[in-house]
């Protein structure tokens, strides 16, 4: 339920935050082949001293490297760069609508076949994204991982996640730090002796939503990591709601073909 982000954070300083990360009692890290630090997460994984056994890594194919061929060669490179035989979870990062949805999922699936994945999935996919996934492939998408947060209404992805049986894994779930000035959430907060950014963590989870908030800050992991000792109300769940607008969403890459967002 809990993981560490990790974009942006890169070289010696990205090493150092999974490996305390991990030794705080931290088992799901989340990178991908665009942070361009996947050597350091590995790094970072070994240093630790932690069995591989019990820890869940996750990583991303980017939207160029879609095309099947290409698509299994990235996800090799990925594990030299890990240096794992498997990863946990490998996702799509993006959509792209250039190559056919079904021979990116083929592909997909030969690499869970072929043993370099545990599990597959996607990110970043609306409704229709999903329904169409789910269609195109034999193999079980586990997770669908798209920016989550109070202040953006995800509620059409998650129903149709959740219709499918795929986790949802909410990125930026702290809305790249916005909402750690929040009234609303610091007076929720404060009623439970926490942070506001504790609540809107809390928040995901309490709704059975995997969190991976990324942090470059050792101080900030315990912190990140004291959201399952306390519960809020469905009165308060339901006032974090309603936090959400139109223009809450943070992540929205014209350049890489955003889709037509639910």
């Amino acid at each position: 339920m809990l993981g560490l982000g990790t974009w942006e954070v890169r070289g010696r300083n990205c090493a150092r935050v999974v490996e305390q990360a991990l030794r705080l009692g931290y088992r799901h890290v989340d990178t991908a082949e665009m942070y361009d630090n996947e050597r350091d997460v590995g790094e970072g994984l070994r240093a630790s001293g932690i069995r591989r056994r019990e820890l869940f890594v996750t990583t991303k194919i980017w939207p160029s490297h879609f095309a099947p061929r290409a698509l299994e060669r990235a996800a090799r490179d990925c594990l030299v760069r890990l240096r794992l035989s498997e990863v946990d979870l490998l996702l799509l990062h993006w959509p792209n609508p250039q190559i056919p949805l079904a021979e990116t999922l083929g592909a997909l699936s030969n690499v869970k076949r072929n043993g370099l994945a545990r599990h597959i999935g996607v990110s970043n996919f609306t409704v229709a994204l999903i329904e169409q996934a789910v269609e195109a492939t034999n193999e079980p998408l586990v997770c669908n991982q798209v920016e989550c947060h109070p202040y953006l209404d995800q509620t059409k992805v998650i129903g149709a996640c959740r219709r499918h049986g795929m986790a949802v894994v909410a990125y930026s779930p702290i809305a790249r730090g916005g909402i750690r000035v929040d009234t609303v959430l610091g007076h929720i907060g404060a009623a439970h002796g926490k942070s506001a950014a504790q609540v809107s963590l809390r928040f995901l989870v309490q709704q059975n939503i995997a969190v991976i908030p990324r942090t470059s800050k050792v101080e900030h992991l315990a912190e990140n990591a004291a959201i399952f000792d306390f519960a809020m109300s469905d009165k308060e769940m339901a006032e974090i709601a309603g936090l959400a607008h139109p223009g809450g969403r943070v992540v929205d890459w014209a350049f890489s073909g955003s889709p037509q967002w639910d």
